[in-house]
């Protein structure tokens, strides 16, 4: 019987105890051990779960991340690197707080399934058909900057992921943190902070405008659509890539339903989390390639805005820090000085901070930590790249 590939979970969530189902559907690989902060006696197949990071590793022969906290995996990611052991996430906060670094230590790489990953497979195929990529497009059905804790936890109980997490999506700190890391890895830009997010009833027709964008900037611009509330067609869970090609093909690409140029669109309608990890995993086991990293030279982080009064003495948390803040895409080069979301895992407000208001670490007591450590080698990588 063909040896199987023992796969290690960092994460016991909507994601990571999807993914342990998920592998046990394939004879070629299995899972060896899920790292979990949580009591063990906390699940019924307790002899899979661990709390020692030295069980993990001494078990598996790639591990995939997908506990979302960046204080808390950074100096994990960088023990199972340095013990030659590839990760695989799903974390885009991850990348882009503590990604640079943490490449340089071995294979480190985002997954296909969540809206990154999906856009750097679509990106590698249409460049080996020789298409020039102008726009790297994520789909936002919902935009609320200030949903309240009521609404979120309704959505949180009725999709079974947690408030932190719905709360993200909805206030658009998650999709920023994905383009974000779509810009860095694919050697894309943001145009303007927050991007654009033009608001349409029709992908193709936001499409062009954001590829209109982005020739004037003459630079390829990771960024978004938003769904029209009123549009009669909801957009789907995907992502998008606007290119262009020679105009030599220009009527063979008409001819394979395309349009008329100069701008072509790409719609993937779906993405599928967790389901879609496996291939990314069985990727790096037989090539050791990466598919998405933060790069080592990377131009966009998403900053910290204050949602409302902040007060000297105010603590923030990770699990409550979406009802106090939101994240932002910004260029490093502007606000080098400026207040990365991954950090916000326990920090005190230094001085009073007004609604809408950036956070910089000025503003802040923030503790010491790896991830911390990963993001001053990320600047310096930064200035040095200008």
């Amino acid at each position: 019987m063909e040896k199987r590939s023992r796969i290690g979970i960092i994460g016991t969530g909507f994601i990571g105890g999807g993914l342990l189902k998920t592998i046990r559907l394939f004879p070629d690989l299995q899972v060896s051990s899920v790292l979990t902060r949580r009591p063990l006696n906390d699940f019924t197949d307790q002899g899979v779960y661990t709390n020692s990071l030295d069980e993990l590793i001494e078990n598996s022969d790639l591990v995939v991340e997908c506990n979302g906290d960046p204080v808390y995996v950074t100096p994990l990611i960088n023990n199972i690197l340095e013990a030659g052991i590839p990760v695989v996430t799903m974390d885009a906060e991850v990348h882009i707080t503590s990604g640079t670094y943490l490449s340089r230590k071995g294979i480190f790489t985002e997954a296909e399934g969540d809206q990154p990953g999906t856009l750097a497979a679509m990106n590698r195929d249409l460049v080996t058909m020789g298409f020039s990529p102008l726009v790297y497009g994520n789909l936002k059905g919902f935009l609320n900057l200030y949903p309240t804790l009521e609404d979120m936890q309704y959505w949180s109980d009725l999709q079974g992921i947690s408030l932190e997490q719905v709360t993200g999506f909805t206030d658009g700190t998650k999709i920023n943190i994905e383009q974000a890391l779509v810009a860095n890895g694919l050697g894309a830009v943001i145009a303007k902070q927050g991007m654009h997010g033009f608001k349409t009833d029709d992908i193709e027709t936001g499409a062009v405008e954001l590829a209109e964008k982005a020739k004037a900037i003459k630079q390829p611009i990771s960024d978004y659509l938003l769904c029209d509330p009123e549009a009669k067609k909801k957009f789907p869970a995907g992502v998008f890539i606007t290119a262009e090609y020679d105009y030599q093909q220009k009527a063979a690409l008409k001819y394979l339903k395309l349009g008329a140029g100069p701008f072509y669109t790409m719609i993937r309608n779906y993405h599928l989390c967790h389901l879609e990890i496996p291939k990314t995993i069985r990727q790096v086991l037989e090539t050791g390639s990466v598919l998405l990293d933060n790069s080592q030279k990377p131009t966009v982080s998403v900053a910290v805005i204050s949602k409302k009064v902040l007060k000297k003495g105010d603590r923030i948390v990770r699990a409550s820090r979406n009802f106090q803040i939101r994240g932002e895409a910004v260029a490093i080069k502007d606000v080098p000085n400026h207040l990365p979301i991954g950090l916000v895992d326990d920090i005190i407000i230094k001085q009073k901070i007004e609604p809408e208001q950036l956070i910089m670490f000025d503003d802040v007591e923030i503790r010491d930590s790896l991830a911390r450590e990963a993001w001053d080698y990320t600047l310096k990588s930064a200035r040095d790249s200008l």
